[in-house]
C-alpha cells in the first residue's frame, strides 16, 4: 500500500500555482531527513557535467535552502523519482540547463564535486543517481534563482535532495519551499509507455520483485508485473532486442556466482518465451555474477540490491 501511494504521488504530481510561483511537490509519504538554510550565502549551481577536471557552475548569492527527503519504497529508479519533479519545472519560467544521469554526469567525480548533504540523511548511489539544475534569469540574463535536484535510489528506498537559491533581485513571487503534498492515485510505470520510456532513457532496467528460491535459479510462479510489461513492450515494438543479465552478491566464488546469475537470466528468458510468447531470438541471457554491483556488498541491504536480473536494450530495428 505504501509503495502504491508513493508511486501514485510521484506519477501524479501537478503544478498547483501559476508559472510565476512554482510549487514543487513531493509525495505525502516523503520524510524530511535534513535541512539547512543560510542567508546571505552563495550557491555554486552546477550547470555542466564533470569534464577536464571540473564542473561548470554559476553563482547565485542570497537565500539558500537545502533539504533532503527519504521515501521508503523499493524498486524505484532515479529517473522515476526525477521525472515528475522535472515536469514541474518545465514551463514555469525556469530553464533546465543540466539534466544528466550517473555515468553521463561524470559518476564519482561529479558526485564529489557537487554539494551534497551528509549521509545517512542523503544517500547517493554512484550507479543510480540523476541530477538537474534549473535557472531563472533577469532581463539581462543574470541568474536570480537556481534549483538543483539530486535523486538517488537504494535497495528499499529513494532519496531526493533539493537546493534552492534565490538572490535579492529575484521577483517577490519567487519559489516557495518544497513541501510533501498529497496527490492523486495514478500508478507509476505500470503502463507500457512508462516502462518503455524509463528503459529507453537509461538503456537498462531492473526487473523488480522477481522471486527465486534461495541459492537456486528456480523462478517463482508469479505473476510478475515487470515481465508482463516487458512482454507488452516487445510485442508493441517488434524490432526491439534485449538482453537479460543476471547479477549476484559477492558471497561465494566468481565462477559459481556467474553460473548462477546466468541460469537465473535464462529462467526469466524461458518464462517470457513460454508464458508470454516472446520470440526466443529477441532475448539473450547472460550472467555477470558479482562484477557489476549496484551497492556495497558489505551490508545486507547492499547485497539484496545486488541480487537482481536486469533487462538491457541491445538494438531497435
Amino acid at each position: 500500500m505504501i509503495r502504491a501511494r508513493v508511486a501514485a504521488a510521484l506519477a501524479g504530481v501537478l503544478l498547483a500555482a501559476p508559472a510565476a510561483a512554482l510549487e514543487l511537490a513531493l509525495p505525502s509519504t516523503a520524510r524530511l531527513t535534513a535541512e539547512r538554510n543560510t542567508a546571505p550565502d552563495r550557491y555554486a549551481a552546477p550547470v555542466g557535467v564533470y569534464a577536464e577536471g571540473q564542473v561548470a557552475r554559476v553563482n547565485v548569492d542570497g537565500d539558500v535552502r537545502r533539504a533532503a527527503w527519504r521515501m521508503d519504497t523499493p524498486g524505484l529508479t532515479a529517473l522515476q523519482v526525477m521525472r515528475p519533479l522535472r515536469r514541474q519545472l518545465e514551463g514555469t519560467g525556469f530553464d533546465i540547463v543540466l539534466d544528466c544521469a550517473a555515468r553521463d554526469c561524470g559518476g564519482f567525480d561529479f558526485r564529489f564535486a557537487i554539494e551534497v548533504l551528509p549521509g545517512p540523511n542523503m544517500y547517493v548511489n554512484l550507479r543510480a543517481f540523476h541530477f538537474i539544475t534549473a535557472l531563472r534569469r533577469d532581463e539581462d540574463g543574470t541568474p536570480t534563482e537556481a534549483i538543483s535536484i539530486l535523486a538517488s535510489t537504494a535497495a528499499t528506498s529513494a532519496y531526493v535532495q533539493i537546493i534552492q537559491a534565490r538572490s535579492g533581485d529575484a521577483p517577490e513571487d519567487g519559489t516557495p519551499p518544497v513541501t510533501p503534498t498529497p496527490t492523486g492515485a495514478v500508478p507509476l510505470a505500470t503502463a507500457t509507455e512508462d516502462f518503455a520510456a524509463v528503459l529507453k532513457a537509461e538503456g537498462h532496467l531492473v526487473l523488480n520483485r522477481l522471486e527465486f528460491e534461495t541459492g537456486t535459479s528456480a523462478l517463482g510462479p508469479g505473476p510478475f508485473a515487470t515481465l508482463a510489461r516487458l512482454a507488452e513492450l516487445l510485442k508493441a515494438e517488434p524490432g526491439l532486442r534485449v538482453a537479460l543479465v543476471g547479477h549476484t552478491d559477492a558471497v561465494g566464488s566468481l565462477e559459481a556466482n556467474t553460473a548462477l546469475s546466468r541460469r537465473r537470466a535464462e529462467a526469466v528468458r524461458d518464462r517470457l518465451v513460454q508464458s508470454y510468447d516472446v520470440a526466443p531470438d529477441r532475448l539473450e541471457a547472460q550472467g555477470a555474477g558479482y562484477l557489476a554491483p549496484r551497492d556495497s556488498n558489505l551490508t545486507e541491504a547492499g547485497r539484496e540490491q545486488n541480487r537482481r536480473v536486469e533487462v538491457v536494450v541491445l538494438s531497435v530495428q
